[in-house]
């Protein structure tokens, strides 16, 4: 596999805690990898070293082979867009407004119009609500809202940290349709999730973390049924019961 984004020996500290240990990580392009593991695994600070967020104390992150700087503005204009828990969406602004914020990086206005005319075909709701205020949308319109916004950067890798996060079964289908789109259009996603079934159904590869470290890892067919994955999702012994 020829890696689009490769992560090699990732640790990242807060003060006197470690959240990853010597993490390695490869994602090619078109390909959708998906990390699960519960709380404080340390999945959002994987995404926020990649995204330029947090700055690793060691370790090299690289897209395409290139060194990622760490600095967020640089990692938005070498193709890397980050979409965060909790549909941050600017609450007074308009939908439209929200979604031109996504191409603030870009100059062609041209094909910024044909990329937003497309996007509000594909998503007729918030063509239906371009100007209203952002706030007044449901939690899945806001989520399919800050998707889209991402993706008018145009990525390469788009990362997607607990994409069906409160959000209804019907409207997490929805979304994740929406991520193999994505992947079929040519950009790679790496999602972090706990719901963990949702995650093996959707992604060709699945990495189990648990305490800042990767404890499990292979292709879907690998991981689902596996009989070690519930004590590597839980950080427990091999063999041990799960909680």
């Amino acid at each position: 596999m020829t890696a689009l984004l490769a992560v090699r020996g990732l640790v990242v500290r807060y003060g006197a805690i470690t959240a990853l240990r010597g993490l390695d990580l490869d994602i090619a392009a078109r390909e959708i990898v998906a990390v699960v593991g519960p709380n404080g695994a340390g999945k959002t600070t994987l995404l926020a070293a990649i995204a330029g967020i947090v700055r690793p104390a060691e370790g090299r992150i690289a897209l395409d082979g290139v060194p990622v700087t760490g600095q967020i503005e640089q990692t938005v204009r070498r193709g890397i867009a980050l979409v965060p828990e909790g549909r941050h969406v600017f609450a007074r602004l308009t939908v439209d407004e929200n979604l031109r914020l996504g191409t603030t990086i870009r100059a062609d206005r041209a094909e910024v119009a044909r990329d937003i005319a497309r996007y509000l075909d594909a998503f007729p709701i918030l063509a239906e609500r371009l100007h209203r205020p952002a706030g007044y949308l449901s939690g899945g319109e806001q989520q399919q809202l800050v998707i889209v916004r991402a993706l008018l950067s145009r990525p390469r890798l788009l990362l997607l940290d607990e994409p069906s996060l409160g959000l209804a079964p019907r409207i997490i289908e929805d979304i994740y349709r929406l991520i193999d789109t994505i992947r079929d259009a040519g950009t790679a996603v790496l999602v972090v999730e706990q719901n963990a079934a949702r995650a093996l159904t959707a992604a060709d590869r699945i990495l189990v973390l648990n305490g800042g470290i990767v404890r499990m890892q292979g292709k879907r067919a690998e991981i689902a049924g596996h009989p070690g994955f519930e004590a590597a999702y839980f950080g427990l012994p091999a063999g041990a019961a799960a909680p």
